[in-house]
């Protein structure tokens, strides 16, 4: 839900929602609202909104690096370890920057949940990141990617 949108956001976010149902009911509940939003919307305007939300919009910005520590030499040192990581597994970002949100998600699909490189990644990174994607939304706020982010919010604190 959180990579650029493409034509297969419908079906993802339909998947997203019955792998949320057994688990994480509150979530799997939260972004049903999301995809009547992404099944009613034009292709454009998704992107459109996606582009407002994490592109242009600096308190919301797709990259973990930039959110944690703002454009500094901090950024670049986290981007190397996980630059450095990746090669260790033998992860492809395909060609997005290391520090990108959907790219740390499929990093962390890889390894097994109670590695200790995942519960780093979550409690130190995704978490803080998260809360302050999350805090940046009030929860009446018309945006349509505000329960995408309560929704993983949910699914990291558990």
């Amino acid at each position: 839900m959180l990579d650029y949108p493409t034509e297969n956001l419908v079906e993802q976010t339909r998947t997203c929602i019955n792998l949320l149902k057994n688990d994480y009911p509150q979530a799997a509940e939260k972004m049903a609202s999301f995809l009547t939003f992404a099944e009613s919307t034009p292709l454009g305007t998704l992107e459109q909104v996606y582009t407002g939300t994490f592109d242009i919009n600096p308190a919301c910005h797709i990259f973990a690096g930039h959110i944690l520590f703002g454009e500094s030499f901090k950024r670049g040192a986290f981007m190397a370890k996980l630059e450095e990581e990746y090669q260790k597994q033998g992860f492809d970002t395909k060609n997005e920057l290391a520090d990108h949100v959907p790219v740390l998600f499929k990093f962390l699909c890889t390894l097994e949940p109670n590695d200790t490189l995942a519960k780093e990644l979550i409690s130190d990174c995704l978490l803080p990141v998260f809360q302050k994607m999350n805090d940046n939304f009030e929860d009446d706020s018309s945006n349509p990617y505000v329960p995408v982010l309560r929704s993983a919010l949910i699914v990291l604190q558990n």
